[in-house]
């Protein structure tokens, strides 16, 4: 079962979690097209085999819209092609 976005303070943040170190770094580089398409750029790291992502809109206030939930649906659209 994939874990949910969780929305507190006026962010959405999620943390995915990959078999390999590789993984992690392949879902990463197949986001990023993606995420340049949208221009919105989340606050995100990895460390081993997770990938952290925080999500807000910078230019309203950072506050969550819905260009976020947007990028947050492709990142679970990424995940679930490749596991």
């Amino acid at each position: 079962m994939m874990i949910q976005w969780i929305e507190e303070n006026q962010a959405l943040e999620k943390t995915f979690t990959f078999p390999t170190f590789e993984d992690a770094m392949l879902f990463m580089q197949l986001a990023t097209p993606l995420i340049s398409k949208l221009d919105h750029h989340p606050t995100w790291s990895n460390t081993y085999n997770r990938v952290h992502v925080t999500l807000t809109t910078h230019d309203v206030g950072n506050v969550v819209t819905e260009k976020d939930r947007e990028l947050a649906k492709i990142f679970d659209e990424i995940y679930s092609d490749l596991w």
